[in-house]
């Protein structure tokens, strides 16, 4: 990627600061309304991110109709306008309105697992999918339980990273770069820290391993099961999803996942990423509507296939 003049990184900060401040501003409904509209007139110029969108709905559900698939990618890009809505709000949310916007549904059972695990100093690694409001979960978690750390790639623009970071962290969340980050991930997860991760992202075959995702081949970061390996963390699938009926946000949760230990560190590794990547199937198939349809999830193919876009 060429190198951004100061001029482009100086327009592109005041941009997203005005943007993120005149949001900010408005009501919460009205910052939300608006939102919803900017990413309506998205999807009606953004052809290119529609086609990646159908495709996707064509892998994952074949057996679907094009209106349906069209109603879908609509509700993603609605998804992506309430988040830039709810975000907006961030920097005068309180942990009173968190609790009352955000309900974590966990199971009595799991939830006692892993507050045992937890209270012996295991690492907590939180993995979700770009699906619903991740923005909101992460953010809600860190005022109503405890701060986490997050693995996110920078935003190529140093100001807006900043500003955005800012924001994030409110309530003592830390990003942490995706890129080299092995060493501290790991000194975190052995001191008992929690890590979140967005592990439904296509990746290069250097970089992962092919698991099922929706039947088909999707290659996977194998990052996250080899530091469960490391470490002896524990793997929590989580999201959080909006809720139309109640109004608010549902953080929820998969079964608890430990990393696999087979004697073979590779298959350990497409084991675990494998059970990794079924939870967050499994998320995305209770509210298609809300996944980010728009990423070739299935764009690097194992040798020899051709390409599915």
């Amino acid at each position: 990627m060429a190198k951004k003049s100061s001029f482009q990184t100086s327009l592109e900060y005041f941009t997203a600061r005005f943007l993120l401040g005149f949001f900010g501003i408005l009501p919460r409904s009205f910052a939300i309304g608006l939102g919803i509209l900017v990413a309506r007139v998205g999807y009606l110029f953004l052809s290119r991110l529609r086609k990646v969108a159908m495709r996707n709905l064509e892998l994952a559900f074949p057996e679907m109709d094009d209106n349906r698939r069209t109603h879908l990618v609509k509700s993603c890009f609605d998804s992506l306008g309430r988040m830039l809505g709810e975000v907006s709000q961030f920097p005068r949310a309180t942990p009173k309105k968190l609790e009352l916007l955000v309900e974590f549904d966990f199971d009595p059972d799991d939830l006692a697992y892993f507050e045992a695990e937890k209270g012996k100093g295991r690492g907590v690694i939180l993995a979700g999918p770009h699906l619903g409001n991740w923005e909101i979960g992460v953010f809600a978690y860190s005022a109503v339980h405890e701060p986490l750390n997050y693995l996110a790639r920078p935003i190529d623009n140093p100001n807006i990273e900043d500003l955005v970071a800012g924001i994030r962290s409110k309530f003592g969340n830390r990003a942490i770069n995706k890129t080299n980050s092995v060493h501290l991930a790991m000194e975190i997860l052995r001191s008992g820290g929690i890590l979140g991760v967005l592990p439904d992202v296509n990746v290069q075959e250097k970089d992962g391993v092919f698991v099922p995702f929706f039947g088909i081949p999707a290659c996977t970061t194998g990052g996250v099961a080899l530091l469960a390996k490391r470490t002896n963390a524990m793997i929590v699938p989580m999201c959080t999803v909006w809720d139309a009926a109640s109004r608010k946000y549902r953080v929820k949760h998969g079964k608890i996942i430990e990393p696999a230990s087979t004697g073979d560190r590779h298959q350990d590794v497409v084991k675990t990423t494998a059970a990794m990547t079924a939870a967050m199937e499994e998320f995305v198939r209770a509210n298609p509507e809300q996944w980010l349809w728009i990423h070739k999830r299935w764009n690097t193919r194992p040798p020899d296939e051709p390409s599915l876009y």
